[in-house]
């Protein structure tokens, strides 16, 4: 017989969390810890969402994405989690910029950035400041016509290596363009300017087994490989989560899914209002990544001053439309040394090549132009890598490739998005409960959506509510 992975689940439950990301992972904990009964599912076999990791023969262990964060992790983990989590989050402290506009190294802070943008891009002390402080100043009820472009005009008209500088990192991050609301850049750009950018020590599998022990510990029933058929409702309130075919009564639900996968797919949209439905359908998912997974033989290594993060490009100008590019031009290597994972005597050195990619580059491919197009994208990395690791190809022993397929595969995002959806899927996510009592949504969305940060303060928030109607 198949197992039964909902094997002594209760019938009913306070609360079901769908998916474990950070905003879920998050959400569960906090309402745990709160004394709610809360049953969170995962419908992978391993928790964590895109904060997850893998495993490959001869000891290598890749991190999916963990490449960086703001400082606010480490308080918001202390808060949310427990010090045990937040004492492992240190800082990085080599980030470079290689591309034909300039080549320069960063702290990627302010005081960094204040220095840089005087003494090698030319830019007045006064209005290093205005920008800093405008930025820093943003927040939801502002004006949000302002696109970034338009903010980086008004402040550095005509300096297409300057938007360079400022806006790698950020759709690196969490998928900005140009043409986005200058509010989506603005926060997230001050969260990382305020004290640079920080990593997990021990990788995401310690993180993750760390944040399953906390939540059992405060109760949470934690079940994998068990996916969400159907949310439930009757007279406008949420009834119940089909689980593997087994209904389970609760009096709240918590998505970690897709923001339109909840509403199109779990709920069904004959439950919404059609103001509402119009707004959902407007909603743009966010885009893609592709990634490459490379390690050093046993004996090899990489020299510590070739940095923690590579922002890289061919491309003579900064565009958006080139960073999707089917023809990749701007690579983001994270090199992961030995201290990533300190407790690992084996000492490996990995990298992982980041690109931003488009669902429909990849989605149609058959099987042998998939296969072909995966590893054409490994050669033209090692290629890349050639200029930061000399002699690349013959020093990685193990490669692998991922797309915005395997993102789908793994995590069941709408379209492989890396990201969630676009900052118009803010108001529609927080709007969920008005129009079904006691469902909720938390992800990556729009203004919040600035990678583990953003994930796991969406999950503090949507907690909060969940309790303010648990309460009633």
């Amino acid at each position: 017989m198949p197992r039964d992975f909902l094997k002594d689940a209760k019938d009913k439950y306070d609360v079901i969390v769908i998916g474990s990301g950070l905003a879920g992972l998050t959400s569960a904990n906090i309402l745990g810890r709160a004394g709610y009964e809360v049953l969170l599912i995962e419908q992978h076999y391993k928790l964590g969402g895109l904060a997850t990791w893998f495993k490959r023969p001869k000891g290598h262990i890749f991190d999916v994405s963990l490449h960086g964060f703001p400082y606010g992790m480490l308080k918001s983990c202390r808060r949310y989690w427990n010090q045990k989590i937040a004492d492992r989050i240190v800082p990085l402290r080599g980030v470079l910029f290689d591309n034909p506009q300039f080549t320069l190294k960063t702290t990627y802070d302010r005081e960094s950035f204040t220095e840089l943008l005087q003494s090698e891009f030319g830019v007045t002390e006064s209005t290093v400041k205005e920008f800093f402080d405008t930025a820093r100043g943003m927040n939801f009820y502002d004006d949000q016509k302002l696109t970034t472009k338009e903010l980086f005009e008004r402040f550095f008209p005509g300096r297409n290596d300057i938007t360079r500088l400022l806006m790698e990192p950020i759709t690196y991050a969490n998928g900005s363009t140009l043409e986005d609301p200058a509010i989506t850049y603005g926060i997230v750009f001050s969260n990382f300017m305020s004290k640079g950018v920080y990593t997990f020590q021990g990788g995401t599998d310690l993180m993750i087994g760390l944040m399953q022990e906390e939540l059992e510990n405060n109760g949470v029933d934690v079940r994998i490989n068990c996916s969400a058929d159907k949310i439930n409702t009757e007279n406008g309130k949420v009834k119940s989560v089909t689980v593997n075919g087994r209904e389970i009564q609760c009096r709240s639900v918590v998505s970690n899914a897709n923001l339109l996968t909840t509403i199109f797919k779990m709920v069904g949209e004959e439950k919404f209002d059609k103001d509402y439905l119009e707004d959902a359908r407007a909603v743009r998912v966010n885009n893609s990544s592709t990634q490459v997974y490379m390690a050093l033989g046993p004996e090899d290594h990489i020299d510590r001053d070739t940095g923690d993060l590579l922002f890289t490009s061919t491309a003579d100008r900064f565009e958006t439309d080139l960073l999707l590019s089917r023809d990749v031009t701007s690579r983001t290597f994270s090199v992961y040394y030995p201290d990533t994972r300190p407790h690992d005597k084996r000492e490996r050195h990995l990298i992982v090549s980041s690109t931003n990619a488009r669902w429909e580059d990849w989605a149609n491919l058959d099987d042998e132009a998939y296969e072909a197009s995966k590893k054409d994208l490994i050669e033209t990395t090692l290629d890349a890598l050639e200029k930061y690791l000399p002699n690349a190809r013959e020093r990685v022993v193990f490669s692998e490739a991922s797309t915005p397929r395997t993102f789908y595969h793994y995590t069941r995002h709408y379209e492989g998005a890396s990201f969630g959806t676009k900052f118009e899927g803010l108001p529609v996510s927080q709007a969920l409960p008005s129009q079904i009592t006691g469902l909720y949504h938390a992800g990556s969305v729009g203004i919040i959506m600035s990678g583990w940060l953003g994930a796991i303060n969406y999950g503090v928030i949507v907690s909060n509510e969940v309790d303010q109607l648990l309460m009633q």
